[in-house]
């Protein structure tokens, strides 16, 4: 049982256990999950063939043995269907449906060497698979029979977007094609497709794939209950076939006249063939029923958004056609008495406003300016459309097309023993590029609340304590711990993981401030903190030397530039004011923070949880706009709160004016200038889930702002869970943003905890003994140049062009682009 929603992602592992929704196979071929003795009546027989029901006797014959049942329920799915064309059965042609489809399939092209493949089918699987052969360095065509690419999803506009994409990549697409036979060579493999279409040339290829569609596999069922001529087993509205005591789901299911090709309709089926089986165990009526399927879906294909939703039909449809962008976007509208409604649309190249268009659609809300929805989301800014956040439909995952609903389903299915892993693991969500999943996490505590469950926030397995739990049990220890091995013993058992330990260094560092890879400290930090630097593509590391509100010497950009020249650095303004060295070797990172410090570089903590800068405008300084010197106070500030290591990084700026050109209102703590002195908001955040920041005070001077900044930060750093950004954390707080603010103000200006006291010496602290990291191991090379050595047994190094594959660009060299899907991950020579 694995997802075959996900099977082209087989490609990135070629590991089954990747996509099982079972569990791992490796000790179990039905899966660990049916393997297990917690369920010791669930049998699962691997690899045992049915081939007859007997309704009368209520059997299922397998081999040479009969089974008996109470309830049956026919979940056969649906196998390829492959057109009845000459030499479909060559070496060479293959299907697209199972890992062993796809595991033939490379070994086919590693053994024979092939250059080029043609998938036949432009449907939803047909995509797939055409760029899964892409990836596989194969020049690639896909032969569509119809006239345009996933013709039930799109209409010709859509189209012409998406193949414009397509073919972007390198693909070409070839629509309205009669495929004639598939040739063979000498040695009686494929190695050409032959058409009828005239005045069509023969495509050389090595490999065919066929993705034509599906038929359902019904062969079991044909003699015992009632299947429709063209394929499939009727079923009712309980799922139920012509014997009640036989039920069908998924794509056997022959529902009101339509077999169900998507994943989303066979759960639902599922769902309600359950809910009677245990009804009728019980003695129970239920009252579930399958009413037909949303075929609404929203996917990725080929790196571009595709989505349909709704009803492709309407009394008016508006377009929104931009061939530049290659975007699509297709809105059909129903009138009614009230006004008009969403019925349905299509959108190619950006849906990402996808569930909140089929929200509305579900709805039947009145639009007011039906255009106003036509233009895409990053055009027409946030907040143009509001949804309810506790809508099933709101998508939660992107990468995954997963909802708050499927979370929510599945949470309620797995119950109270949910965890975050179990969701990542079989839903999907927050597998992709992991930003959503703080909104996961939320929606798994509240949903286990519902329960009645008492939700777990243990930092790990070796600590029966949160992160804001831990910090406070550590302040109250009277015995000042300082390593990780004291605080595990006082409050934790086991040895420590590698969430734990850099999680409780990061508090040690927090409360004590002292040195990161200083005796058994430097083995709790993650990579970068170990480091000192961020590890890059091809392991090797960037240089990130602070500049205080972006000001910068003339002799320091020369150093920079001697630097960059001398280690072979490509070089970068980063959108923080500030210079970036890429591609240094680990071993040569003192040398060259030698170099950089002898003309006043500090560390710019680019590699840790921690402030990483104060950006600014030119202020009053030379601005005329300017009201307040925000040149000054930002170097003030970024002075102040420089290696103050914190849950996770924290970014600032000041603006000189309102007119707000260093972007203050998005950054975890930002300050406007007014001519009464300074606004500061706190809690903003750009990136993946922006936020605009709240508004702690306004009109208040440098000092006073420096003392609720002070207050803010360490109430962060003591009370936030790990890698929690401020923005999270602020909505943690309450319910409502003003509830939220009004809590914050209370404890940082009106001191309702009674722990101002403490925060400001906290502060008053770090600011005693704050050092540079990087100062430290230059002028310590004996104790901390071991931990810079290229090889742990010998001073030899190795230079990077002998392990590392480089290309140039625009005079300066990087690594070569990451390998295709499907290939060794790897740029190591």
């Amino acid at each position: 049982a694995y997802n075959r929603v996900r099977l082209t992602s087989w490609f990135e592992t070629r590991d089954a256990d990747d996509l099982s929704l079972v569990g791992s196979y490796k000790d179990a071929p039905q899966g660990e999950w049916y393997a297990s003795e917690e369920r010791p009546n669930c049998k699962v027989r691997v690899g045992d063939l049915a081939t007859g029901l007997d309704v009368d006797k209520k059997t299922v014959a397998c081999g040479d043995e009969l089974v008996s049942y109470d309830k049956c329920v026919l979940a056969t799915g649906s196998y390829p269907f492959v057109p009845p064309i000459p030499g479909k059965d060559l070496p060479g042609v293959f299907v697209y449906r199972t890992i062993d489809d796809l595991e033939a399939l490379v070994a086919y092209q590693k053994a024979h060497g092939v250059k080029s493949a043609a998938v036949i089918g432009g449907g939803l699987l047909g995509l797939e698979a055409a760029k899964a052969m892409h990836d596989l360095g194969m020049k690639t065509h896909i032969l569509e029979y119809a006239p345009i690419l996933m013709c039930r999803q799109i209409d010709q506009g859509g189209h012409d977007a998406l193949v414009g994409m397509v073919e972007d990549l390198g693909l070409e697409v070839h629509c309205d094609a009669r495929t004639k036979a598939f040739e063979a060579d000498a040695d009686g493999r494929v190695s050409r497709v032959t058409f009828e279409t005239e005045g069509w040339d023969d495509l050389d290829v090595g490999i065919v794939v066929v993705s034509a569609g599906i038929r359902p596999r019904d062969e079991v069922a044909r003699d015992a209950v009632e299947c429709h001529e063209r394929g499939g087993v009727v079923v009712s509205d309980t799922l139920q076939t012509s014997d009640k005591d036989v039920y069908a789901v998924g794509e056997v299911a022959l529902h009101g006249g339509m077999i169900y090709g998507l994943v989303a309709p066979g759960y639902a089926m599922a769902e309600v063939a359950a809910d009677h089986l245990v009804a009728d165990l019980l003695g129970e009526e239920a009252s579930s029923t399958f009413e037909g399927a949303d075929l609404s879906t929203k996917l990725k294909l080929l790196g571009c958004d595709v989505a349909n939703f709704g009803e492709a039909s309407g009394d008016e449809a508006l377009v929104w056609e931009d061939k530049l962008s290659r975007t699509y976007r297709k809105l059909f509208f129903s009138k009614t008495d009230e006004g008009w409604v969403l019925a349905g649309g299509i959108l190619v190249g950006d849906a990402d406003d996808y569930a909140e268009l089929l929200a509305l659609s579900k709805s039947g809300s009145v639009v007011e300016e039906p255009a106003s929805l036509l233009t895409p989301l990053k055009m027409r800014g946030a907040g143009a459309l509001e949804v309810d956040d506790s809508d099933p439909a709101k998508q939660i995952c992107s990468c995954n097309a997963v909802s708050r609903g499927d979370l929510e389903t599945f949470i309620q299915a797995t119950g109270e023993e949910t965890t975050y892993a179990e969701i990542k693991k079989c839903t999907k969500a927050g597998s992709g590029c992991g930003g959503c999943e703080p909104d996961v996490k939320k929606i798994l505590k509240v949903e286990l609340e519902k329960m009645g469950a008492t939700v777990n926030n243990n930092l790990c397995a070796h600590f029966d304590y949160s992160r804001p739990e831990l910090v406070a049990k550590i302040r109250l220890d009277e015995q000042n711990f300082k390593s990780f091995d004291e605080v595990l013993a006082a409050h934790g058992h086991g040895d420590g993981c590698e969430i734990c330990k850099p999680a409780v260094a990061s508090i040690l560092a927090s409360l004590h401030n002292e040195k990161v890879l200083e005796g058994d400290r430097a083995a709790l930090q993650d990579t970068n903190d170990r480091s000192l630097a961020n590890m890059q593509r091809g392991g090797s590391y960037s240089v990130v030397p602070r500049v205080p509100g972006g000001e910068i010497l003339p002799e320091q950009l020369i150093v920079l530039g001697e630097v960059a020249k001398k280690y072979d650095l490509y070089s970068k303004i980063t959108g923080a004011q500030r210079v970036d060295l890429f591609g240094a070797a680990k071993a040569d990172l003192p040398s060259i923070w030698a170099d950089l410090g002898k003309v006043g570089f500090e560390s710019g903590h680019a590699y840790g949880k921690a402030l990483r800068t104060v950006k600014s405008c030119v202020g009053s300084s030379w601005c005329r706009y300017g009201v307040q010197n925000s040149v000054d106070f930002a170097i003030t500030v970024e002075n102040r709160y420089k290696g103050l290591r914190s849950p996770h990084k924290m970014k600032s700026a000041v603006s000189g004016c309102t007119r707000e050109c260093a972007e203050a209102q998005c950054k975890d703590f930002g300050m406007i200038a007014t001519e009464h002195g300074y606004d500061l908001y706190v809690a903003g955040n750009g990136g993946m889930n922006p936020r605009h920041g709240a508004l702690l005070a306004s009109g208040i001077d440098e000092a006073t702002t420096l003392k609720y900044i002070d207050r803010f930060l360490m109430y962060y750093i003591l009370t936030a869970e790990r890698l929690e950004r401020t923005a999270p954390w602020f909505e943690r707080l309450a319910s409502t943003d003003e509830a939220r603010l009004k809590a914050l103000q209370d404890v940082i200006i009106d001191d309702s905890l009674g722990i101002c006291d403490e925060l400001d010496k906290r502060m008053e602290h770090h600011l005693a003994t704050y050092h540079d990291e990087w100062a430290e191991v230059v002028k310590n090379p004996d104790k901390f140049a071991h931990l810079f050595k290229q090889f742990a047994n010998t001073d030899e190094v190795q230079p990077a062009d002998e392990m590392i594959e480089f290309v140039e660009t625009r005079g300066q060299r990087r690594p070569v682009d990451w390998p295709a899907d499907g290939e060794a991950q790897t740029n190591w020579r």
